[in-house]
């Protein structure tokens, strides 16, 4: 497998506060790891650590090969970073921005001019090349952070909160964007918007206090859901829901609402075609018959909550910015 970021045992704390607590993961090329949790979750320090902005407690990070305490350089040449907030010199334009950046980056005339022409087409900069940075919207300032991170065509990218303050053509746009990106890359996107999961990662792990609690691709995440192959029946018929109890591979039948019934399978296994097949066999007139779609938020809500409470709130200012 062609790892791309190992992350092996992270930790880090802040006196008596654990942010992170022994976090490991490692990603492969062509991947897009949608990283979840809620406020104060540990999301954003972590991919602080793995960008080396800020130094583990414990643990290491290896970047396309490059171990991020050893070989800071080699590593940090490797990604493409858009931190929580979005940075940038406010004074600054986009294009002088851009310029600045190509610099730091030490592109070549030609591969500058190249890169640039590709960020600002895709990233829909052209209106604002010339307007100061600290005059424009949250999403504008938000696209230019993100043209900065992939300018100089890193393998890794490491993006927070991609999307924040975007209208949903312009998410649309950021996210096509970034699953054209991630054939040749591996990606880490933290997110608080579900529905970008389903849209652009292939791989979703759920954080909170500083612990992994889930990782899976979306779909097996939606399998943890009460909902994943419960079947949905209206009918105005006597006797549905006893003769649903009764069946062998369901283990609770649940009325929504007068006529309308849930009903929930044993160990997750489909139901559909024996819930039709009884249906066919009473002669139960049906308004609707579909199996429940599972939900991630659902997944998400019942992993989180269920996690004890402590002052996680307190993280200091350096830890926080978890915008979940």
């Amino acid at each position: 497998m062609d790892w791309m970021i190992e992350v092996e045992g992270l930790v880090k704390t802040f006196g008596h506060l654990t942010a992170v607590d022994g976090v490991s993961f490692k990603v492969p090329k062509g991947q897009v790891l949608g990283f979840l949790g809620p406020n104060g979750a540990g999301k954003s320090t972590t991919m602080k650590m793995i960008t080396g902005f800020m130094t583990p407690t414990a643990g290491s990070v290896r970047v396309a090969g490059h171990n991020m305490d050893a070989h800071p350089i080699a590593a940090k040449t490797q990604i493409g970073y858009l931190p929580e907030g979005a940075p940038a010199y406010p004074d600054m334009t986009p294009i002088s921005f851009l310029n600045f950046v190509a610099d730091v980056r030490r592109l070549d005339n030609a591969t500058r001019q190249r890169r640039l022409d590709y960020v600002i087409a895709n990233v829909h900069l052209e209106a604002v090349l010339e307007q100061p940075i600290e005059t424009l919207s949250k999403g504008f300032k938000r696209r230019v952070g993100l043209a900065q991170a992939i300018l100089h065509d890193p393998p890794v990218l490491v993006l927070d909160e991609p999307t924040d303050g975007l209208d949903p053509n312009q998410k649309h746009e950021v996210r096509s964007l970034i699953a054209d990106m991630a054939k040749e890359k591996a990606i880490i996107i933290s997110t608080h918007i579900l529905e970008e999961v389903d849209a652009v990662c292939n791989r979703a792990m759920i954080i909170a206090d500083g612990r992994i609690l889930a990782d899976g691709t979306p779909a097996e995440l939606e399998r943890q859901s009460p909902f994943h192959n419960a079947v949905l029946i209206d009918s105005q018929d006597d006797g549905v829901a006893e003769a649903l109890e009764a069946m062998a591979n369901v283990s609770q039948v649940e009325e929504i609402q007068g006529g309308r019934f849930r009903a929930y399978p044993k160990d997750g296994q489909s139901i559909v075609a024996e819930v039709a097949e009884l249906v066919k066999k009473r002669s139960w007139s049906t308004s609707l018959l579909a199996v429940e779609q599972p939900r991630l938020d659902e997944v998400f809500r019942n992993i989180t909550r269920a996690r004890p409470q402590n002052d996680r709130a307190s993280e200091p200012e350096s830890g926080r910015g978890e915008a979940a």
